[in-house]
């Protein structure tokens, strides 16, 4: 038995983001990144909310209070947060850094440069990937 597939899978949640009008895009949460916050979002899934731009970073809100868990101050692109002082989640599709420290939860695996193409105000969704 081959032990490493059975624990990717419950260390790596596939997700996927869906924009209104653009399209889909695809990523993943890495559990022990923030496992809290994860669990958090991923028993609330799926979740939508309307999309606000911050530099080359797109996020939108969702209903949900969690505090800093191993946050960082700096991302790479693709990266996708959970902000807690704007109870958001948050794709960083370029070189833009967070506000305020971020929960690290993965990152987007296809598709990334649809979020270049998001407006203020779309619609977005984040689903488990079926």
């Amino acid at each position: 038995m081959n032990c490493l597939s059975n624990e990717e899978g419950i260390s790596r949640i596939k997700i996927k983001f869906i924009i209104e009008g653009l399209g889909e895009a695809e990523g993943e949460f890495v559990r022990f990144l923030s496992p809290r916050t994860i669990d958090s979002i991923v028993r609330k899934l799926p979740l939508e909310g309307r999309a606000a731009l911050w530099k080359e970073e797109i996020y939108f809100e969702i209903p949900m209070k969690i505090g800093e868990e191993k946050s960082k101050p700096t991302v790479e692109p693709g990266t996708i947060a959970f902000w807690p002082m704007g109870s958001a989640i948050c794709v960083f599709y370029g070189k833009s850094q967070p506000y305020s420290p971020v929960n690290l939860l993965g990152k987007i695996t296809s598709n990334l440069d649809l979020f270049k193409q998001v407006k203020s105000g779309s619609t977005i969704k984040i689903q488990l990937l079926t």
